[in-house]
């Protein structure tokens, strides 16, 4: 009797834990931790691994716990491959937060097959194109891909028309001449040819590429090549951590030259890491606010913040605060989702052309609005720019050269691009 009581029991307990264990929303989680681009793919991924926790800490989705299956790929595109298939086989999930361009327009196919939301780190133009030849240029159709901030293209686009004004603005006279430097790879190609027509659109000489691997090293060649070229403008589309090298090469060759990075080309670490030679880079935010700012919302950042960081003394550069606005609209479709017949690719999907000029709840002031629909994944054309300033030496820690001022970035331009279809996907 006694046994059959414990057997009872048993039954009963794994009865009770079964609707938990359904109640849980498996997503994959890709980051870069170790290879080319994780000098930048830490901070991204720290942000999403923390608002995760933090959702599931505070309610989950509508009482349903998030399970992220985190892997750290290194930047190598079969690692990525192989992770899709696993979370397409045994994991079943529902959505998955991505990484780096390779990878990412590698999976467009295969994740449009599974109906799986891919919210990546990429922000490819070849990306906001759900249907598929919008117009000439426009190859790939990309209905489950999404991200947050300004298109790479479109980035590229506004820093071509902040420096067609900061020329008028400097007096100068003649065709201001544009160089587009990086790898030789699909994610800093992917907005040069939208830039170099741009610059020639508006009057610039676009000259020949300046190439340089997405790793450090020593790049003194390409500096000089650089200062031969009597560039005035050169766009680093690689990472930070190879931009700083660039940058301290450039410095010592004495390159007279206004840089321009890619959105993931500068951040904070990068301006300690480079020293005197960050000052003056010019490169997009995709938040409206920084960590040392004031909004609103930076109260729930910092709550998040303190996933990781129980002391809640971390300074967190850029990216982490785009990370967690990424994981927040995530979060917010599955809600609409589990309200409109559950929590599946397609819906999740469809939760996220629920709003116009959309800021997670609790994000105000950090998040900027952004919008998603069935024809145009594009959720902004607004691109803001800001500029690196470093005015000393940068020994210290990072929270503390913002502290002290000794790094700051301060906010140059609101660049509004029209919404042109003929720019959509490239």
């Amino acid at each position: 009797m006694k046994r059959l009581t414990l057997s009872l029991v048993s039954a009963l307990a794994l009865a009770a834990a079964t609707p938990a264990l359904a109640q849980s929303i498996n997503i994959g989680h890709l980051a870069d931790y170790s290879g080319g681009t994780s000098d930048v793919g830490q901070p991204y991924g720290q942000g999403i691994q923390d608002t995760i926790a933090w959702i599931n800490a505070n309610g989950g989705v509508n009482g349903k716990k998030i399970n992220s299956d985190f892997n750290e790929y290194g930047y190598q595109v079969p690692r990525a491959l192989a992770a899709f298939k696993k979370w397409v086989g045994s994991d079943k999930v529902v959505a998955i937060q991505g990484w780096g361009t390779a990878d990412t327009e590698a999976l467009v196919g295969m994740v449009t097959k599974e109906e799986i939301p891919y919210y990546s780190g990429s922000y490819s133009a070849s990306l906001t194109d759900p249907k598929g030849k919008v117009n000439a240029k426009s190859e790939r159709a990309a209905p489950f891909n999404f991200f947050y901030g300004p298109s790479y293209s479109d980035a590229a686009r506004a820093m071509v028309q902040w420096a067609a004004d900061d020329w008028k603005k400097k007096g100068k006279t003649g065709k201001p001449k544009w160089v587009h430097m990086g790898a030789n790879h699909p994610y800093p190609n992917s907005p040069k040819e939208a830039a170099a027509e741009y610059a020639k659109e508006l009057g610039f000489e676009v000259l020949d590429p300046i190439t340089f691997a997405l790793t450090p090293g020593d790049y003194t060649p390409q500096c000089l090549t650089l200062k031969q070229s009597g560039a005035n403008y050169a766009y680093l589309g690689n990472t930070a951590g190879s931009n700083i090298s660039v940058l301290k090469a450039c410095k010592t060759a004495g390159v007279d030259v206004q840089f321009l990075g890619n959105v993931w080309g500068m951040d904070e670490n990068a301006m300690k890491a480079a020293g005197e030679a960050a000052n003056g880079v010019v490169f997009p935010v995709r938040t409206a606010v920084t960590w040392s700012g004031s909004a609103p919302g930076l109260a729930t950042a910092k709550e998040i913040s303190k996933m990781s960081d129980a002391s809640g003394a971390a300074y967190r550069p850029v990216h982490y605060l785009a990370a967690m606005c990424t994981a927040l609209y995530m979060k917010e479709a599955m809600e609409w989702a589990d309200k409109n017949g559950g929590v599946t690719g397609v819906k999740i999907r469809d939760g996220m052309y629920q709003k116009k000029d959309w800021v997670p709840k609790g994000m105000d002031g950090v998040c900027n609005p952004s919008t998603w629909t069935t024809s145009d994944h594009r959720p902004t054309t607004r691109v803001d720019l800001y500029r690196s300033v470093v005015s000393g030496p940068t020994d210290a820690s990072v929270s503390d050269l913002v502290k002290s001022g000794t790094i700051k970035l301060e906010k140059v331009a609101t660049i509004d691009l029209p919404r042109k279809t003929e720019l959509q996907g490239w």
